[in-house]
């Protein structure tokens, strides 16, 4: 399923449709990718969001949110990858013919999963996982480690750029 391509108003406009759709769901919510760093031309919608965590019968709490567990949500159709269960991504191909893809993270890897997801893929890939690298850090499963295995929480994106060295660059600059 290929997407389309779309103007930045109207991909504008369709994210923050997703994004009011969702906030009631969520902690924290985000417009990332081509969309925050104000490109012309947008072939997919990225969100970065961290759910609340559902409450089951016994008043428990039990860490999924269940809107997201939805195999389809009528204002999206239907899921076409990801499983919560198992992942923290999930695609849908929206109504008006462009890829919606959530990613989902929690308090600890927030501004690390925002910062990676807002790109540019090169500037991420070229600027901020080789400025972990060489700071002594790695990433797995979406989190920073230590050389000694810790894991370093990066709770917003300030933190990262500040971890790695490098001053804040606004996510319209990010492009390589």
């Amino acid at each position: 399923m290929k997407s389309q391509r779309i103007p930045l108003g109207r991909a504008r406009r369709i994210a923050e449709r997703i994004r009011k759709l969702f906030a009631p769901h969520c902690q924290r919510i985000q417009i990332a990718g081509s969309i925050r760093r104000k490109k012309r031309d947008i072939g997919d919608v990225e969100i970065v969001c961290i759910p609340t965590a559902g409450i089951d019968l016994f008043g428990k709490s039990s860490g999924r949110n269940e809107f997201f567990l939805q195999k389809s949500i009528p204002e999206l159709g239907k899921r076409i990858k990801g499983d919560l269960y198992r992942g923290k991504y999930i695609q849908y191909l929206l109504p008006e013919g462009i890829k919606l893809d959530l990613f989902i993270a929690d308090q600890k890897n927030y501004g690390l999963i925002l910062a990676i997801r807002t790109g540019s893929a090169l500037y991420s890939h070229h600027v901020l996982a080789r400025g972990w690298v060489k700071a002594g850090y790695q990433s797995e499963n979406g989190y920073l480690r230590d050389r000694s295995g810790k894991m370093i929480d990066i709770p917003e994106e300030e933190d990262l750029f500040r971890l790695i060295g490098i001053p804040y660059i606004p996510p319209e600059a990010r492009d390589r």
